[in-house]
């Protein structure tokens, strides 16, 4: 079900950057997501209660974003702009919408670097864009001597595994698409990455599946990954086990132990994950992140 709704405020300012995908702002063309992620974080927050049957379409998001763009960019306060974070923007409606089509068109006239994060294989019908904001955008002045790039590609993944990719992202184009997809993009000149965010705990976050997933993710042309790990909580964790004990109920005594407090994994299964990836992308080649190391 669609429904519209109007903003107050279309443009995200942080209070400070992201350290990974190094934005500024975000901006969310959608509430709600048709993709249907069972491991969607957002899942957990008041935004997601039923993320997978409803979504809304934010009607004045173009005059609202015009005006704070309009405002930033004559005070010069530039910075990557991640599209999007709360949403995935090249969802079903975008087809026919446009909405992500014109905030990118909006983004290049008013000069804003672009970080767009996807699984969707419809992001290949706005590289033009993305190709005019990547020569002309103007980057913080602080990343100018650290990043060549003014729009990045980022595509999501869980998993490489299309039985399990059905499982949990029973929306989403297969991950071979998005891949092939990343490829496409890569081959256009653009500097493009595999967000593995989140690995799966005991399905897909293990040294053997990390390594085959980073492998695959440098034979497509992937510049970078990111690995990063599960969040669970709320209305989120209640779905998300739910499906476990439908498909994978071995498992279920295992996640909440993993889960048992918090709505993340204990620090020590985190630091490992990182250690793991880290070590797997200086073998392969790889930069972890997008400026490497992160």
């Amino acid at each position: 079900m669609i429904k519209y709704v109007q903003v107050r405020s279309a443009l995200n300012k942080h209070r400070k950057r992201d350290d990974w995908f190094l934005d500024d702002y975000t901006i969310n063309p959608y509430q709600g997501c048709s993709f249907n992620c069972i491991y969607c974080y957002i899942r957990g927050s008041k935004y997601g209660s039923d993320s997978g049957g409803t979504w809304a379409v934010k009607e004045n998001i173009l005059t609202v974003l015009n005006k704070q763009l309009k405002n930033r960019a004559k005070r010069k306060e530039y910075g990557i702009v991640a599209v999007s974070s709360a949403t995935e923007p090249y969802m079903s409606i975008e087809k026919e919408l446009k909405i992500t089509r014109e905030i990118l068109k909006m983004i290049l006239r008013y000069r804003f670097p672009v970080e767009i994060a996807t699984k969707s294989t419809l992001v290949v019908r706005d590289l033009d864009i993305l190709e005019q904001i990547d020569k002309t955008a103007i980057l913080p002045e602080d990343l100018r001597g650290k990043l060549k790039h003014k729009a990045i590609i980022s595509f999501s993944l869980s998993t490489i595994d299309e039985t399990l990719a059905r499982i949990f992202e029973p929306g989403a184009p297969p991950p071979i698409e998005r891949l092939k997809t990343m490829k496409k993009c890569k081959d256009e000149g653009f500097f493009v990455g595999i967000n593995f965010i989140p690995v799966l705990p005991f399905l897909s976050d293990s040294q053997e599946e990390l390594e085959k997933m980073i492998r695959t993710a440098k034979d497509f042309g992937a510049d970078y990954v990111f690995v990063g790990a599960l969040t669970l909580f709320g209305e989120g964790k209640r779905l998300y086990y739910k499906v476990l004990e439908k498909h994978f109920p071995n498992l279920l005594h295992k996640y909440k132990s993993l889960f048992r407090i918090f709505s993340y994994p204990p620090k020590e299964y985190q630091e490992k994950l990182t250690k793991i990836a880290l070590e797997i992308c200086t073998k392969v080649g790889i930069k972890m992140g997008i400026l490497g190391n992160s």
